[in-house]
């Protein structure tokens, strides 16, 4: 039995350290000892608990000559209990389309690092973005990795060497401008989803964030709403489907503004005046008239119509969160403060996706900081 620096016992195979990190440990069936140490209690017992139960249920009896098609097969269905389902998606895509063509026929044991960034080289020469290599890294990455932490491959090839920053520069998502900001909030007064992109605007919900929403997320006493899941229409098995936030950051609560509760209270009478609403969606917050959510598409869909409209430049729901994001930041909101209302699980994300200052701000950051760099 572990101990906390307490005294307290934390169970088996868990300990903390002197720096008030916890490490779980256990010895897999085959006598190799593994650990693993974690910031957060819960995570460590978490990681713990499913690791000791994927090395007492999986079978690692594989044939020597196992070709990676046939490894991803196993693998993947392990993933898909484990992992989100947009997650599986992308391994799933990444694979079928620039892993499995270069490695699928190749022996397991038999790749080499040169293999894997030959899957990188290949989709940076068919023109392939940057980001969406760095996906096929990562899918390929785990994949390996659930091989060697089995035992089944000696290491994994897909090592630190492996490069995926050969692609095209991904296009940067701008926000929308102040002025552009107004334009848009004129020009969607009274159309269909007009309290949609407005609280957005105010929260910066993911869209699938927005479309989750139900009524007993709201607290309009103390102005918040608390995101506890996701909602999105999937075309290719036409339901919808409610997962998990994006991240354990997704889980998280908003302040509203005076705005925003004004927004909730407006879309709660709308609702109200629909002729009828479908029992599996009464609680939802955000519908259409007849009664069901609106699909995600269909957002994005009305807004590159109201932009053509308005003669502003064609953007998507991301934009208005991420005009959120760069209001917040040139209010001069910590960046730390808008992690957590976005739910990004690393402030990196936050400022390196979401924080371009406009040219204004930087000539107002300039002004604050003129008499500091006066020397004399």
């Amino acid at each position: 039995m572990g101990k906390d620096l307490k005294g307290k016992e934390l169970g088996s195979g868990i300990s903390q350290r002197k720096d008030g990190l916890y490490v779980g440990r256990y010895t897999n069936r085959i006598g190799k000892r593994v650990q693993k140490v974690f910031p957060k209690l819960q995570e460590c017992r978490k990681w713990l608990s499913d690791s000791q139960y994927d090395d007492e249920h999986t079978n690692l009896d594989f044939p020597k000559d196992m070709l990676v098609d046939a490894w991803y097969d196993y693998w993947i269905k392990i993933k898909e209990k484990t992992v989100r389902y947009n997650t599986c998606r992308n391994y799933r895509e990444r694979y079928a389309r620039n892993i499995s063509p270069v490695i699928g026929k190749k022996i397991l044991k038999d790749v080499t690092t040169i293999d894997c960034q030959r899957i990188m080289n290949k989709m940076s020469d068919e023109g392939y973005r940057t980001t969406t290599i760095y996906q096929a890294r990562i899918a390929l990455y785990n994949m390996l990795d659930y091989a060697y932490q089995n035992d089944v491959i000696l290491k994994n090839p897909c090592n630190k060497t492996v490069k995926h920053n050969i692609g095209k520069c991904s296009t940067k998502k701008e926000a929308l401008t102040i002025e552009q900001q107004k334009i848009f909030c004129n020009f969607i007064t009274g159309s269909p989803y007009e309290y949609q992109y407005r609280f957005i605007l105010q929260t910066g919900l993911r869209t699938g964030e927005l479309v989750g929403l139900k009524w007993n997320d709201v607290d309009f006493k103390n102005k918040t709403i608390s995101i506890q899941r996701a909602t999105e229409y999937r075309h290719s098995t036409k339901e919808w489907r409610t997962g998990e936030p994006k991240s354990k950051a997704g889980y998280r609560t908003i302040p509203l503004t005076d705005e925003a509760v004004n927004i909730l209270r407006l879309q709660k009478k709308k609702n109200q005046s629909f002729q009828m609403i479908e029992m599996e969606w009464k609680d939802q917050v955000f519908l259409c008239k007849k009664g069901t959510p609106v699909k995600n598409s269909t957002y994005d869909t009305a807004l590159f119509k109201i932009c053509e409209k308005c003669n502003l430049p064609k953007f998507s729901m991301h934009v208005l969160r991420h005009t959120f994001a760069t209001r917040c930041i040139e209010a001069g909101m910590i960046p730390k403060t808008l992690q957590t209302i976005l739910g990004h699980s690393n402030i990196s994300i936050t400022m390196n996706l979401y924080v371009h200052t406009t040219e204004d701000q930087k000539c107002k950051e300039m002004e604050i900081v003129a008499c500091a760099l006066k020397v004399v």
